[in-house]
């Protein structure tokens, strides 16, 4: 289980929280799975993945598991077929202007990267019963909350990492707000939702989301700066 994954199954264990029905859309590989933990207490999931690559992976590691459904698609804007450029644990949809390859690793599109898959709303799989969610999908985030049924207690979405911001981060706070969620905490790459009124945050949780941001804020401007000297 990787460090993340690992924080997110401890601190929901240490207020008490167990999920009856997960979702996770963007697996990358199963023993990365950011809900590895639970999948393993055996609880009903929902795995999506667009990579065929990795669907292989996801059903061996998980053959034994009744457990969990997977489905191989991207999630996206529309029902049909998208393309996508292949970059391991950030591939992303091609037709996005920003996403961490792109902004962090300054990849440029090349036609032996790209493959295609079906792709769908989320509203067809989800059915209202999803309680803890995490979506990383390479900043097309956005669509699966744009067409979520679930109001999940838990989000985990993707929302930075190193000098990248989410290209709809004001559509998915306004989302947010909207939904009665509040952040819990931030870590390098994402953020988690919880919904108002599920367990109180702590004193010390919002000093953390605090410097997070301090953090977060520190790398775009270091970015800004960056690309001033690189202008000059």
């Amino acid at each position: 289980m990787n460090k993340g994954a690992a924080r997110l199954f401890n601190k929901l264990k240490n207020k008490n929280f167990n999920p009856k029905n997960i979702c996770e859309v963007g697996v990358y590989l199963p023993e990365e799975s950011n809900i590895l933990g639970f999948i393993n207490e055996n609880i009903a999931t929902t795995l999506v993945e667009a990579d065929p690559t990795y669907i292989t992976k996801i059903n061996k590691y998980f053959s034994d598991k009744k457990n969990i459904k997977v489905i191989e698609a991207a999630v996206f804007d529309y029902h049909g077929i998208i393309e996508l450029c292949r970059r391991e644990s950030s591939t992303f949809i091609s037709q996005l202007e920003a996403s961490p390859a792109l902004i962090n690793d300054n990849y440029k599109i090349s036609e032996s990267d790209k493959f295609t898959t079906n792709s769908i709303l989320f509203s067809e799989i989800d059915h209202g019963e999803f309680d803890l969610i995490s979506i990383d999908i390479e900043g097309a985030e956005w669509y699966v909350l744009k067409h979520m049924v679930s109001r999940p207690k838990i989000i985990s979405i993707e929302t930075h990492g190193k000098y990248y911001i989410n290209p709809n981060i004001n559509s998915i706070t306004d989302w947010m707000n909207k939904n009665t969620y509040v952040v819990w905490y931030k870590d390098k790459s994402d953020t988690v939702f919880v919904r108002k009124g599920v367990f109180t945050i702590t004193k010390m949780e919002k000093f953390q989301i605090f410097i997070e941001n301090i953090k977060i804020e520190f790398l775009i401007k270091k970015k800004k700066i960056k690309n001033v000297l690189h202008l000059k």
